[in-house]
């Protein structure tokens, strides 16, 4: 899948996954969710070589959610590119279900690393990275960081590691959305200038519209040419993109829509 348009009515079909799930559950984290939906869409309909029907494929790209919290956003994709069947998602977050509330490699196919502890996920990428490398493969990572969860220390050991080792082989994005659990990023712990600090770290640096596919492609296309470092694409998008009350919102964080609100989401997301 190519092509934009194709592109933008399965983002669509996600979103409403992502509240179905979410407001049926009673709990779940929207806001991260649909931030983040233009970029995990891209790269499981256009970027990574994936088998759905043999999700251990040995060559296959990796992908990582390392805000593991937005797992809805992950299972939307996942079904929808044909690792379990959509009927699965309205079992999220029951307790006898394989979709928990954060990603488990061992129980979900097409769940590349088990996460949810925030900070760790990009020093699992580089490891992978390694391995393919030493391997002699030319699988390629992927990973999407919370902008609240890059105020982890972990991050920046493993930003180092993976510039240390060459690691041309990650690409990492950042959901920019600028709030977090307890408020906006730079008022919780500031981490701007982001785009200085991971040049400094020895990082190729893009900065693009998070909800903008061209744009997403196209790094992830730069991202390929570059050799001999890592590629950070800081995404700038709004949190609870698609929801009118929740664009912009830090108390949609970790909240499901419930009511009215609940009904008011579908129907903006055209749910039938």
């Amino acid at each position: 899948m190519d092509n934009v348009c194709s592109l933008a009515d399965k983002a669509q079909k996600i979103r409403r996954h992502i509240i179905r799930m979410i407001g049926d559950a009673g709990v779940g984290h929207p806001g991260g969710c649909l931030s983040g939906v233009e970029i995990v869409t891209a790269l499981y309909f256009v970027v990574m070589r994936v088998r759905p029907e043999e999700p251990k494929w040995p060559d296959r790209d990796r992908f990582i959610l390392s805000k593991g919290h937005a797992s809805a956003l992950l299972y939307g994709v996942l079904a929808e590119r044909g690792y379990f069947t959509v009927d699965e998602l309205a079992t999220f977050r029951r307790p006898w279900s394989k979709l928990a509330g954060h990603p488990d490699m061992n129980k979900v196919p097409g769940v590349d690393m088990t996460t949810g502890s925030l900070g760790q996920g990009l020093s699992v990428a580089n490891g992978i990275a390694i391995a393919a490398k030493y391997d002699g493969r030319d699988s390629r990572v992927y990973i999407l960081l919370g902008d609240g969860e890059v105020q982890e220390g972990q991050v920046w050991e493993a930003a180092m590691s993976a510039a240390h080792y060459r690691l041309d082989n990650v690409t990492a994005f950042i959901d920019r959305n600028g709030l977090q659990i307890d408020g906006p990023t730079e008022k919780v712990m500031g981490v701007e200038p982001l785009a200085d600090k991971w040049r400094c770290f020895g990082w190729h640096v893009i900065e693009i519209d998070g909800h903008d596919y061209r744009q997403i492609l196209d790094a992830v296309d730069e991202a390929r040419k570059v050799e001999g470092k890592p590629t950070m694409v800081i995404a700038r998008t709004l949190k609870g993109k698609g929801v009118c009350f929740m664009e912009g919102k830090v108390e949609w964080h970790g909240k499901a829509p419930a009511g009215d609100l609940y009904e008011q989401a579908k129907r903006e997301l055209g749910c039938e």
